[in-house]
């Protein structure tokens, strides 16, 4: 099973990342969203940070989710590569916890891709079809 691909939008850009669990596919997600920005092979997981997060849905949870991980790049330079990610309940609010390991964005080591300004709600699917789930997300550039 591949991990995500890429959906080419008109002037934006999206993934559509796959799991056997929907914690596997968010941190599919999250993963295609750093391969958006860098090349992810090229990171180092020397450091982690903790996300935790709260929706009252589960499309707002993904979008919360990557969001921050969005402002830890912009704000810190932090990029990712590995993650432990739970989600408590589905229901009524969803909460999320994610451990993301990797370290501080140089330039002079990696390639610099696409900038991701935000992941957006246009278009966000999170659907479990036959015993796999699958997100849909829009990101502005």
């Amino acid at each position: 099973m591949k991990t995500f691909e890429v959906i080419d939008i008109s002037g934006d850009v999206g993934i559509r990342a796959f799991g056997k669990n929907i914690e596997e596919a968010f941190t599919n997600a999250a993963i295609g969203m750093y391969s958006l920005i860098t090349n992810i092979e090229g990171i180092r997981e020397s450091r982690k940070i903790i996300i935790e997060t709260q929706s009252d849905s589960l499309e707002g949870l993904l979008v919360s989710y990557l969001s921050e991980l969005i402002f830890q790049f912009d704000a810190y330079g932090f990029i990712g590569k590995g993650i432990d990610i739970n989600i408590f309940r589905l229901e009524p609010s969803p909460f999320l916890k994610a451990t993301v390991r990797g370290e501080e964005f140089n330039p002079e080591k990696h390639e610099r891709k696409l900038l991701i300004k935000a992941a957006t709600y246009h278009k966000v699917r999170i659907e479990k079809v036959s015993d796999i789930w699958e997100i849909d997300v829009i990101f502005d550039i």
